[in-house]
Parts: C-alpha cells; sequence; structure tokens
C-alpha cells in the first residue's frame, strides 16, 4: 500500500498546532456569542 499524494506532502500535526487551532475556534465561537447577545438586547431595548 502507497500513501497518497496529498499524506505524502503534509507533516502530522504537532500538539501544539491542534490546540492553537481549537483555541481560535473557541475564541471565535464566544465572540460571535457575545455580538449576537449584544445585538439582541440593544433590538429588545429599542
Amino acid at each position: 500500500m502507497t500513501k497518497s499524494p496529498k499524506n505524502a506532502l503534509k507533516e502530522p500535526r504537532t500538539f501544539e498546532e491542534i490546540r492553537r487551532s481549537r483555541n481560535r475556534v473557541l475564541a471565535l465561537s464566544l465572540a460571535g456569542f457575545v455580538i449576537l447577545v449584544f445585538f439582541i438586547s440593544i433590538a429588545k431595548m429599542g
């Protein structure tokens, strides 16, 4: 069995890269939720 060219060129990701990616997704999700709550509260006041 041979590896596909995509896997041959791509190095395995380190734990730190995976953690950084997960933290970035979590931060963006949290920021989106905060913005959503902010706009909902502004809409209810108006």
